[in-house]
């Protein structure tokens, strides 16, 4: 097979009949850099997660996926035409989406209520895309009218469509299973018939935040079953780490990357119902 794409987390090969093999690595990123140790398990987890929601969702919009690949890490898959747009949908207000609100009340130009807090449940969920900008550089939030700018009125209006159907499918399914999905990013391309077509992974301890339900609470940082862990640590005094420093972060001690682990686990094994098995 040839290789045609390493991104922080996942590895590309073209197959020999015009097909995508997409293997997930145990990699984890945070602040735009890939960390070191791996996280065992965690490729496998994400790949098998993404694979269950893409059977929930295609109701909703149609995916890449071919079949599983003949590793836990892998998945087969048609080739897509990306849209060079983050969708990004938010029923929460926190991260990138909370730093955006205090400066202007708004997020990606979406005005918001006065008075929203950390872990703040919005009105409703919103469209909030970003750019796709390249590996070691940052996305950058845009407007609604930034998006139909870039890709027509018609494209645009779809792809908000698509982003808030999966959210709030992904949001009623997670909450069922005591699970707040706070925010999630998709990846959308056009297949060979100019159909958008879900790609990627969806809904995965990488591109969403969950949050334990019963630990909800406004006003703080929320308890997560995400990396938000890991970023978390990186932003303590025990990493003693500058992230404004331009400085690569620190190795992950031992403890960090198992607690990440359990949390990758639990939202695979609590969301799916299904015990991992690797």
């Amino acid at each position: 097979m040839k290789h045609v794409h390493s991104g922080k987390v996942r590895d590309l090969y073209e197959t020999g009949d015009g097909l995508l093999l997409m293997v997930a690595s145990d990699r984890i990123s945070a602040f735009d850099h890939v960390l070191e140790p791996d996280i065992p398990d965690k490729g496998a987890i994400l790949t098998q997660m993404s694979l269950w929601w893409f059977d929930q969702l295609k109701d909703i919009v149609p995916n890449h996926v071919v079949r599983p690949g003949d590793d836990p890490h892998s998945v087969l898959c048609r080739p897509l035409k990306m849209v060079q747009v983050e969708c990004v949908a938010r029923g929460y207000l926190t991260g990138g989406g909370l730093s955006e609100y205090r400066a202007s009340g708004a997020v990606s130009g979406v005005p918001l209520p006065a008075g929203l807090e950390d872990g703040s449940r919005l009105p409703e969920p919103i469209f909030t895309p970003s750019t796709k900008a390249p590996l070691g550089e940052h996305d950058e939030p845009i407007s609604y009218e930034q998006v139909v700018a870039e890709v027509g009125e018609q494209t645009a209006a779809e792809l908000r469509r698509i982003t808030l159907a999966v959210y709030t499918r992904g949001a009623e399914i997670a909450r069922e299973r005591g699970i707040v999905l706070a925010d999630t990013k998709i990846e959308l391309g056009w297949d060979t018939d100019g159909v958008l077509t879900l790609g990627d992974e969806v809904l995965t301890p990488d591109s969403s935040r969950f949050w334990p339900a019963d630990e909800w609470r406004p006003g703080r940082p929320q308890p997560s079953f995400d990396k938000q862990y890991v970023r978390n640590w990186l932003l303590s005094p025990e990493s003693g780490w500058d992230k404004s420093s331009g400085n690569p972060p620190p190795r992950l001690p031992d403890h960090v990357v198992g607690r990440t682990r359990q949390r990758y686990l639990e939202a695979y094994e609590r969301i799916t119902g299904a015990s991992f098995s690797g």
